[in-house]
């Protein structure tokens, strides 16, 4: 008896890859951690190098009046955090038309939370703003985190995993990451350099930020429930008899 050829079934959904959000989430924590540590303790060399470059910014921006005028703009109007939650209030509202309300719900939950996080340590922390003879902005509030930074990086981190989720295509994609980039880096520039922030308040907005976004995607996109199904077993083929 010759064995049948084996017949060929469907192929089964992809294996889920390893979530590496949970891992990057970690990393963040970790960072996030250290710095507040470092801010909380006054350390030295990070008192430093925060006064070496506030200094340095705050001399340029009071020489190029020009250039410091569009600053303001740009961290007051374009980058400002109730800008960047309008964008992602749209968002939600395009998820809700859809129907995607829990995860329109996630997005609104995420950003609240971030908004939570950022006020709490701002009163714990207490960290006070940079104060010049010639200040060329003003700015309220403690200092750690920036919060324009913070808002930044939750939003358009949120926002470009929208567009992964929904497969656009590679030149809207290459668009998206572009636009996040220049906003969340330029909103960081600018709060420096209108002399409202340490360089340390930037980098702690960007790690928590970041640290929302990461924890946002580990917590919804790999829950139990959303593991695709088990690929439903071969049934076996009967061996056909040999004829003679």
């Amino acid at each position: 008896m010759h064995p049948a050829a084996p017949i060929d079934s469907p192929p089964g959904p992809p294996r889920p890859r390893k979530p590496r959000a949970p891992l990057v989430a970690a990393l963040l924590a970790a960072l996030s951690f250290v710095l507040i540590l470092l801010v909380e303790l006054e350390w030295g060399p990070l008192g430093t190098v925060d006064g070496a470059i506030a200094r340095t910014t705050h001399r340029w921006a009071v020489a190029h009046d020009g250039l410091t005028h569009a600053s303001r703009i740009l961290t007051d109007w374009v980058w400002d955090p109730w800008t960047m939650r309008a964008l992602i209030t749209v968002a939600v509202v395009w998820l809700v038309f859809r129907g995607e309300r829990r995860l329109a719900l996630w997005l609104a939950a995420t950003c609240l939370v971030g908004t939570l996080l950022q006020q709490g340590l701002k009163a714990a922390v207490d960290k006070p703003r940079p104060v010049w003879p010639d200040p060329v902005d003003s700015a309220h509030f403690a200092a750690f985190p920036s919060g324009h930074a913070m808002t930044a990086a939750v939003v358009c981190g949120l926002l470009l995993w929208l567009l992964r989720v929904y497969g656009v295509g590679p030149a809207v994609w290459r668009a998206g990451v572009t636009i996040a980039a220049v906003s969340v880096i330029g909103v960081g520039a600018t709060r420096i350099w209108n002399g409202v922030h340490w360089p340390s308040d930037v980098v702690g907005g960007w790690l928590l930020g970041a640290l929302m976004v990461a924890l946002a995607i580990a917590t919804y996109g790999y829950r139990p429930s959303a593991r695709p199904p088990e690929t439903p077993e071969t049934p076996e083929t009967p061996e056909t008899p040999e004829t003679t």
